[in-house]
């Protein structure tokens, strides 16, 4: 199947209709499309699997397959008629389906989608035309249900493009690294408590489906991942995304993750594998703040999840967490109180620099990898869970001056740092400046746990947009303030006098 061609189809049959504004609408419109599709595909396996017999929550007349197909018979729904039934009959019902706390999550989850979807469309010829398109793919088809990956990778890059500053969504290569490091089994629970549209969660599955082996792995494997997701669109997203990864009950809350007390979180809401892209460059409420201990509450959502990951990694459990460079230099409390806690009680091994370029062109901001895991080390200090940290910087591939588009990031691409990761040796020249070095975690407490090590040599660095030039620089300018109170403080202390600030 020509996956970008069907992908452009459905884009060009929409711009024609005056009902889509933009990408955004265009993008939820195909969307509900595609669950509806796949869910009556999902529903067909389960007819002929579930042993006790499978009774749809969808009444007859709105399942996929009695009014949507095209029989080219004449008689399929089309022009006004189509609008007025999916208008008057097909949303209210979907919005409406009798669900209650016994209701099976792999039925309660098409409620739960079409909660805030929205019918944007006005030419009901268009629309039988964008159907008939979706109607081509045959989920129950392994080579198609395969495709459907392709089509979301294109949905995907639309919806970045539609998506607000500090969104973005992680490149497959990259989720793909992260789980194959961190390296679930089958029996652990996987979370991604921002998952967006699945990326993470959808490589955990790629990771653990070769670990099947027998009926009870089957169970383990339809329980293993966890998500959570607060925007209605990639909340949709992602639960289509599991759904054609062959997990019949999508465990993915609709909510805010930020919006429960640290305190209140049990070991039933903990998890052994974490990996996550928390949005980043936006602030929250102070409502929200205030479900964060006092030392801890930051105005960053970055650094507000980096407490969340914390307070829901299991023990023994592993993370790793994608997150921008002003996280690794920031000084300002908040930021120095969550790293302390990282070295101090979490096993911190690892941070990886990413290329700047890698979420182009959608936003320049340079970001790193953090790995660590919720267990002392072995040979870690008094005081400490972390005995060292290794940081390891990434360069751009041979070949390539930046990615892009056209030249996105691949999974070969982190082969330098599997390579380095089981031989780990520090790494400097005067050719390329420090690539690899270690500290320990005593070092960088006393560095006031500057994380910005091993940085990208100068001419490598990116120009970045105006505005991020400025936060950036007023970040960097505030690390280097701090700095210099503290180098005067001590020689103040070594020179035993006092000097009042005339300020």
């Amino acid at each position: 199947m020509a996956v970008n061609n069907l992908v452009k189809r459905i884009q060009n049959i929409m711009r024609q209709d005056a009902g889509i504004n933009g990408d955004a609408q265009r993008i939820e419109q195909m969307v509900w499309m595609f669950f509806l599709k796949v869910y009556d595909a999902q529903e067909e396996i389960w007819e002929c699997t579930k042993e006790e017999g499978y009774t749809s929550i969808i009444p007859e007349e709105y399942r996929w397959r009695n009014w949507a197909v095209d029989n080219a018979d004449g008689k399929a729904l089309t022009g006004d008629a189509l609008l007025k039934f999916i208008n008057e009959e097909l949303f209210p019902a979907m919005k409406n389906l009798p669900v209650d706390e016994n209701t099976p999550r792999g039925k309660a989850i098409v409620k739960e989608v079409f909660e805030d979807l929205n019918q944007y469309m006005k030419n009901g010829i268009s629309l039988r035309q964008v159907i008939n398109v979706i109607d081509e793919i045959d989920f129950s088809d392994a080579e198609d249900r395969h495709t459907f990956g392709d089509i979301y990778e294109g949905i995907l890059k639309d919806l970045q493009s539609a998506g607000n500053a500090g969104e973005f969504y992680t490149p497959r290569a990259l989720t793909d690294f992260m789980v194959q490091t961190l390296s679930p089994k089958l029996g652990e629970s996987f979370g991604d408590f921002t998952s967006g549209t699945g990326g993470f969660l959808t490589s955990a599955l790629n990771f653990l489906k070769p670990q099947i082996k027998n009926v009870s792995d089957e169970k383990k494997f339809q329980s293993s991942v966890v998500g959570q997701e607060w925007k209605p669109l990639p909340y949709l997203l992602s639960i289509t995304n599991l759904l054609v990864h062959d997990i019949e009950a999508p465990n993915i809350k609709h909510c805010d993750s930020l919006g429960t007390k640290m305190s209140d979180f049990k070991d039933a809401d903990k998890v052994d594998v974490i990996a996550m892209n928390p949005p980043y460059g936006g602030s929250t409420e102070a409502s929200v703040k205030g479900n964060f201990p006092m030392d801890m509450r930051s105005s960053e959502t970055a650094d507000l999840f980096m407490v969340l990951i914390m307070y829901r990694l299991k023990k023994a459990g592993r993370a790793a967490v994608i997150v921008p460079d002003g996280f690794l230099f920031g000084v300002d409390g908040a930021k120095l109180a969550i790293k302390t806690k990282m070295l101090r009680e979490f096993n911190l091994h690892t941070i990886i620099r990413l290329p700047g370029s890698i979420f182009s062109p959608y936003t320049s901001i340079a970001t790193n990898v953090l790995f660590f895991n919720n267990e002392k080390a072995e040979g870690a200090g008094a005081n400490f869970n972390t005995k060292e940290t290794w940081f390891y910087r990434l360069d751009m591939p041979d070949g390539y001056k930046h990615f892009s588009k056209t030249k996105p990031m691949k999974l070969e691409h982190t082969a330098p740092i599997q390579e380095w990761w089981n031989d780990r040796k520090e790494i400097a020249s005067e050719e390329i400046g420090e690539k690899s070095r270690v500290f320990t975690a005593e070092e960088l407490i006393a560095m006031d746990c500057n994380f910005d090590q091993c940085k990208f040599p100068k001419d490598d660095e990116e120009i970045l947009p105006p505005a991020e030039l400025l936060a950036d620089y007023f970040k960097k300018r505030k690390a280097l303030d701090h700095e210099i109170d503290k180098t005067l403080a001590e020689i103040q202390q070594i020179l035993g006098i006092e000097i009042k600030n005339e300020d």
